[in-house]
């Protein structure tokens, strides 16, 4: 099978030719129809996030056709469509995981970061640690919702439901999609982007933002609550000083660069700084069940799986308005 493989951190990903795998007793074997390039993937192949299993498959937003199953594996069946997601393992007996917590097990292990990911032909996946897609998606279309969906989903639970006026600090993939679930719960949002970042700000307008500027501004009303999905440690003590007493601010990503030091005064007065760690089953089985009631409508564009590496760089370089989806049928 074809396959995109990082073998250092901080290089090229290269094509290669790779044996088909064989899927465990308990796993699946997933003929990839689409897998979204996230922000975390260029984490991972920037060398930003530590000791990946090398030489590594990347990607973890993943539609694909199950082929084949272990001899442990009822369901789901052979020739249905699932996701595959970031979590791709937990040891499930543990404090965290008995406790609903299973995004902090101190043994999972991550798709596309330890475990064989999606920017190739086939994968195989736990069977227990896979989503059925809603039948109203297509496969590019669902792509972004396995990860851009579901952080962005725990992201927004943790500002809070009496959160109705909040900012958005980095309008990528996850935030257009958190955007239109604020718009159906009737709660306004505003989006901060990059200073002078046109394209990114008459994006959010046009889902629907009652506000969009740089990301150095402070709005005229203070939030209620601020999700930050850049990894721009700096935008931290901005995002303290644009919340109201009592507000939150939500560090959405699984890297950021270090937060500056900030006077006492912006955090004072009850306000919370909280981050998102990974994502839970129940995170994915509760967002797959929402966004077709929204309804959610992904913004993407398609990339050969030969073209991960231009994929990436767009990303990198902001040249996105919603998610890359490399889809190997594609060239």
């Amino acid at each position: 099978m074809r396959a995109m493989v990082l073998h250092m951190p901080g290089a090229p990903l290269v094509q290669r030719d790779l044996p088909r795998p064989i899927p465990g007793p308990s796993q699946l074997l997933v003929r990839v129809e689409a897998c979204a390039v996230c922000r975390t993937d260029l984490h991972v192949v920037d060398g930003e996030l530590p000791d990946p299993e090398l030489p590594l498959v990347p990607g973890h937003e993943i539609v694909g056709i199950v082929e084949s199953a272990g001899e442990h594996v009822a369901l789901p069946p052979v020739g249905q469509r699932v996701g595959i997601a970031w979590l791709g393992h937990a040891c499930g007996t543990c404090r965290d995981c008995t406790g609903g917590h299973e995004n902090l097990c101190p043994d999972a292990r991550f798709t596309g970061y330890q475990l064989p990911g999606g920017y190739a032909e086939y994968t195989v996946v736990d069977a227990g640690f896979c989503f059925p897609i809603p039948e109203a998606y297509d496969a590019v279309a669902a792509a972004p919702l396995l990860c851009a969906g579901l952080i962005g989903h725990r992201t927004l639970a943790m500002a809070g439901d009496e959160a109705t006026r909040i900012g958005i600090y980095g309008f990528g993939a996850a935030a257009h999609i958190i955007a239109q679930v604020l718009r159906h719960q009737g709660r306004q949002f505003l989006a901060f982007t990059r200073p002078g970042d046109q394209q990114a700000q008459a994006f959010a307008r046009k889902l629907g933002a009652a506000w969009a500027g740089d990301a150095t501004t402070l709005p005229d009303e203070p939030l209620d609550a601020a999700l930050i999905f850049a990894p721009a440690g700096e935008l931290v003590p901005q995002a303290l000083r644009a919340v109201r007493p009592g507000g939150t601010v939500v560090c959405g990503g699984i890297h950021m660069s270090d937060i500056p030091s900030f006077p006492y005064s912006i955090l004072w007065g009850e306000r919370t700084i909280r981050s998102v760690a990974n994502l839970t089953r129940a995170d994915g089985r509760s967002f797959l069940e929402l966004a077709p009631h929204v309804p959610v409508r992904t913004t993407t564009r398609t990339y050969a799986l030969s073209a991960a590496n231009d994929a990436l760089d767009d990303l990198r370089h902001g040249r996105l308005d919603g998610a890359a989806v490399l889809v190997p049928g594609l060239g």
